[in-house]
This record gives C-alpha cells, structure tokens and sequence, in this order.
C-alpha cells in the first residue's frame, strides 16, 4: 500500500471515529450510518407504513433493511446486492449483481407475484474519484433501479433512489417525474455536508405498461 494510500486510510479511519452518527449506529445496532439518512426520510415523508412488502436494492451490509423491516413489520423485506449480507431476521437475501438479468428474475421469482409497496435504492458504484465517470455510473444503476421500479411497484408506489449531483442528474429526474405523481429531493442531516449524494423521492407511481 502506498503512503498516500495509508494516509487517506488513516484520515477516513479518524473521520469515521469521530463521526456522531457512527457512533450512533455502533450503539443502536445498526450496521451502517446510512440507517439514519432513511429513518430521517421516513420521518418527514412517512414512506414506510405496517404490513408493506419493500425492496432494497444495494443493501450491504443492511442498515437500510434493518429500518425497513422494524417499520414495515409484519410486511417483509427483500435485499439484493453483490457483496453478502449477514442475515437478518425477516429479510429475505439474495446475493448477486442487479444489473444482470438473471439476478433480476432470480429477485423477481422470489416475490412470487407478490405486488412491491416500496422500492428503496442506496446503491453506488465503486468511485475513482473522477466526477466525469463516476456520476454518470451513478445515473447507470439509478436507471436500472428505476426499470426494476417499474416492472414490480403496485399502483401508488413509492420509489427512493441515491442520486449524485452532476451530468444526467436533472434528466434523470424528469424521468422519475413521468412515472410519479409527486417527486421530491431529499438530503438528509446525516449525509455529510461535502459528500454529492441526495436521495430522490417518487411518490404515487402512475400506470406503466
């Protein structure tokens, strides 16, 4: 590992230590500081309700899916991603790549018909640090997220889906703006204040073919 690699570890290291919201986490139990940037969604635009059927798209290493399932209980809760994810009770896991077909259909046959209340999204791709590339692999899995969205919400469905600021952003939110009835940007108190992640929130899916 290079100086400049161990130095940037090291900085990230003492960030994490010194932030509230992962102490937060180690204390309550959840497995990533991002639960609270749902929880706070959830709290303003009340997404979660008891006896949903949720989907988490990228959920390693589960603290979304950990929010989800003690609010939707007793609905049930999907998660898929490509690392492993330890168990959780009451969520059903499925371990692959999403922008593969097959893993796609793999999800889809474990739902067995059943109609999704709520897709949620926290997926990102491994960043290079070049916002040129990066943001537009971003809008790439957003995309899918959103044809995956489409194919199994119920009418009224909600969507929400990380998004980075940059090129393809905004045409990316008049697409979700077709398919919802109401489209709201969200950027939680636990995002850091540097990083360019927002959430897009889409409420009330329309009719899709």
């Amino acid at each position: 590992m290079s100086k400049g690699r161990s130095k940037s570890s090291s900085e990230w290291l003492k960030r994490q230590q010194r932030d509230d919201y992962v102490q937060r986490a180690v204390r309550e139990g959840y497995r990533s500081r991002s639960a609270y940037k749902l929880l706070e969604i959830n709290q303003r635009d009340k997404i979660f309700r008891r006896g949903m059927t949720v989907v988490d798209l990228g959920a390693a290493p589960g603290g979304w899916s950990q929010v989800a399932v003690e609010l939707v209980k007793p609905g049930r809760v999907f998660a898929l991603d490509i690392l492993a994810i330890d168990s959780i009770e009451g969520v059903d896991i499925i371990q692959g790549d999403f922008r593969e077909e097959e893993v796609q259909a793999e999800l889809k046959n474990l739902l067995a018909g059943t109609s999704v209340d709520l897709v949620i999204c926290d997926m990102a791709p491994n960043f290079s640090g070049i916002s040129s590339s990066d943001v537009p692999r971003a809008v790439y899995l957003a995309e899918i997220a959103l044809d995956f969205a489409r194919s199994v919400l119920v009418p009224g469905g909600c969507f929400l889906v990380k998004l980075f600021q940059g090129a393809g952003f905004t045409e990316y939110v008049q697409e979700v703006r077709q398919t919802f009835d109401k489209v709201v940007v969200r950027k939680p108190k636990a995002s850091r204040a540097e990083s360019r992640e927002t959430y897009l929130l889409g409420i009330g899916i329309r009719g899709v073919s």
